[in-house]
């Protein structure tokens, strides 16, 4: 099963933010020039030089925080393989509100709640937390691949440092996205860190073969799926699943694409603008995901 592009432009036109329907240009190869992105990405910028706003679609209010890094960070590896300066700014933010251990806390505290999901309001700004840690360190290194600010960095080092010590000390089944952001993040270190293929090994006694795994305290349909875990082709992180495995999750992907030509989600949404802003982040994730694993 294939997507329909054709549809997937027009949702994006008549549904997606601003920023979404620039990075869709990017990945149709509409333009080489990364500056509209940027632009738009700058929109969600602060003077800190991390990002809010709503960059995090259930994380509304406008101060920096570390689930909306993961997002920018994702912008900055699209533009690749242009450097924006943003991106050292973004980790010289990063170590300024990393904990003494290296590791980020799960959020900081809110000058305004409304419109931002429980499981951000309720984070204690003093504990690390694996989850936000491995998955926004993941999407650091795939920027670092090319930008060597990035890759040398002393946040991304500590941040690395904190995620292999934690993943090695699980000594039982994690949370679904704490299991699925610490296998893409050794997935993605695993070139560089010798010890990641035996922390990965650790891991896959709590990968079931299916690859789908329950999220906990999530809607009632709320699964991660193997793709979730190991999303890019010719990665150790694919070893853990049959191929018949992805290839009938690559099928579930296409087929979630909806009507109007964009693709949903399956956890909560918290507000009607964060609503709308998953269903664009994740149609440009699909097709993106999709085509790299060669459907068109």
């Amino acid at each position: 099963m294939n997507m329909d592009l054709s549809a997937a432009d027009s949702f994006m036109a008549t549904h997606a933010r601003v920023l979404d329907r620039r990075r869709f240009e990017l990945l149709m190869h509409r333009t080489t020039d990364p500056a509209a992105v940027l632009a738009a990405l700058d929109g969600y910028r602060n003077a800190d030089g991390g990002y809010g706003w709503g960059l995090e679609p259930d994380l509304r209010s406008p101060e920096s925080q570390p689930g909306a890094a993961l997002h920018a960070f994702e912008v900055f590896e699209d533009i690749g393989p242009v450097r924006a300066p943003q991106a050292v700014a973004l980790c010289d933010w990063l170590e300024s509100v990393s904990l003494p251990d290296g590791g980020l806390p799960f959020a900081l505290p809110l000058s305004i709640p409304a419109g931002t999901a429980p499981w951000w309001q309720g984070a204690d700004p003093t504990v690390s937390a694996l989850q936000i840690t491995s998955v926004t360190a993941a999407a650091a290194w795939r920027v670092a691949a090319h930008d060597p600010a990035v890759a040398a960095h002393p946040w991304l080092e500590r941040a690395t440092r904190y995620c292999l010590t934690a993943i090695e000390a699980l000594d039982q089944a994690p949370a679904a996205y704490v299991l699925a952001f610490a296998v893409r993040f050794l997935d993605v270190v695993h070139d560089s860190r010798p010890e990641a293929a035996n922390l990965l090994r650790h891991l896959s006694a709590y990968v079931p073969e299916d690859g789908r795994v329950r999220v906990e305290g999530g809607t009632e349909s709320e699964t991660l799926h193997p793709l979730d875990l190991a999303p890019y082709p010719d990665r150790p992180a694919r070893e853990l699943f049959a191929p018949k495995v992805i290839d009938a999750d690559l099928d579930r992907l296409a087929a979630l694409q909806q009507d109007d030509g964009g693709w949903i989600v399956d956890y909560a949404t918290i507000s009607p603008a964060g609503s709308l802003d998953w269903r664009g982040h994740t149609t440009i994730h699909a097709i993106d995901l999709l085509r790299r694993n060669g459907r068109s």
